[in-house]
């Protein structure tokens, strides 16, 4: 989760490592844990797949030099399959995957948006009915939590199909005035 998010903020600009830390930090706290140890293995990594390079080296405080990383185009074919897919994993990674790819839906198409967004919803409503399946505990701590939790994903569900319902209205808009222009 780290690399897509990582990718993603160096799509919208090119960043040295310590900013781009803090981008992490203040956009994807809730979704992700980032740290020095993580962050600079991984842009080297990167590096190394030739997803990002070093575009200058910049000087920081005290005359080090700061390198300014930049995603190129393997990185943004890298970024476009780790958003598109669907990886099988915990339901809390997969909550803060889908976190992190929300934030950079604007960098995809309409179509794959809305693909993104019926998965995801699919997702919750089975988890919902596998929840719904379950006894509910007979401690009332166990039974608080475990109710807040189904209320959680009941607002996940009415949130996701908010956005579809937004996504396809834009679309057929979209598709509406390319056909107005056609005509």
């Amino acid at each position: 989760m780290l690399e897509l998010a990582a990718l993603g903020l160096l799509q919208q600009k090119p960043l040295h490592g310590y900013y781009l830390k803090q981008q992490l930090e203040l956009f994807m706290s809730g979704c992700i844990s980032v740290n020095y140890g993580s962050i600079y293995p991984l842009l080297k990594r990167l590096e190394e797949r030739r997803a990002i390079s070093v575009m200058t080296e910049a000087e920081g405080e005290g005359g080090s030099g700061r390198k300014i990383y930049s995603i190129t185009e393997q990185g943004r074919i890298l970024w476009r399959q780790q958003m598109l897919e669907h990886p099988q994993e915990s339901w809390v990674n997969a909550r803060s995957r889908f976190a992190i790819k929300f934030f950079f839906f604007s960098y995809l198409e309409p179509e794959r948006r809305i693909k993104l967004l019926e998965h995801r919803l699919m997702v919750c409503r089975l988890r919902l009915e596998n929840r719904d399946t379950e006894p509910m505990p007979t401690d009332p701590y166990q039974a608080s939590l475990w109710e807040h939790c189904r209320d959680v994903v009941q607002n996940e569900i009415q949130w996701l199909s908010q956005q579809l319902h937004r996504e396809r209205a834009n679309l057929s808009s979209e598709r509406a005035s390319v056909s107005n222009l056609n005509s």
